[in-house]
């Protein structure tokens, strides 16, 4: 596996699992990841929540942890990077309302980067306009932004990812094992 470069935008309350699990899987096999968020610098932290399923009708949400960002995000040049990473939790619900995240992520789709978004990272994609004839899966609260983007929403289980192209998606972090695998081979081609 030859090292890329790969850009993960986050935000505040971005989900835990979602953000530090895919963060230290890709650089444990020889990755660098560059974890950035708007209006934030290297050293700075994200606060994360851990959404979980004990049966209610959503997900429940608790306190995580402080994520350290690595990388300034007034210095993120696109072109450096091989693949982007979008965590999910409510951090996308925001970051769609910035115009830089918005090139950000289109860049990787007119480039044909590898992508790898997660439960409500589905919302950045849709607002990014790069949906369109494009199967993803997502959190199922996500599935009408998905088909409103003209994207075909996957309905798989929850610990199922699917690839459409350079894109990779999952419903939440119990995919974690499907999702980063199909996110590894997109890495390899």
């Amino acid at each position: 596996m030859s090292n890329k470069k790969i850009l993960m935008i986050t935000g505040d309350f971005t989900e835990d699992y979602e953000t530090m699990v895919p963060f230290q899987a890709l650089i444990s096999v020889g990755h660098t990841v560059d974890a950035v968020c708007p209006d934030k610098k290297a050293g700075d932290t994200v606060a994360t929540a851990i959404h979980d399923f004990e049966g209610d009708q959503t997900y429940t949400e608790k306190p995580g942890h402080r994520f350290a960002l690595n990388a300034s995000f007034s210095e993120v040049n696109v072109e450096d990077y091989d693949a982007l990473v979008i965590p999910g939790g409510r951090a996308p619900e925001y970051l769609r309302l910035n115009k830089e995240v918005i090139a950000m992520v289109q860049h990787f789709f007119t480039a044909n980067k590898p992508v790898a978004a997660i439960c409500h990272g589905a919302q950045l994609l849709a607002a990014a306009d790069v949906l369109e004839g494009r199967k993803c899966s997502a959190y199922p609260a996500c599935q009408p932004e998905v088909e409103l983007a003209k994207g075909t929403y996957a309905s798989i289980e929850v610990d199922q990812a699917v690839t459409d192209g350079n894109l990779v998606t999952a419903p939440a972090w119990p995919a974690h094992p499907a999702w980063l695998a199909q996110f590894y081979t997109l890495l390899n081609n």
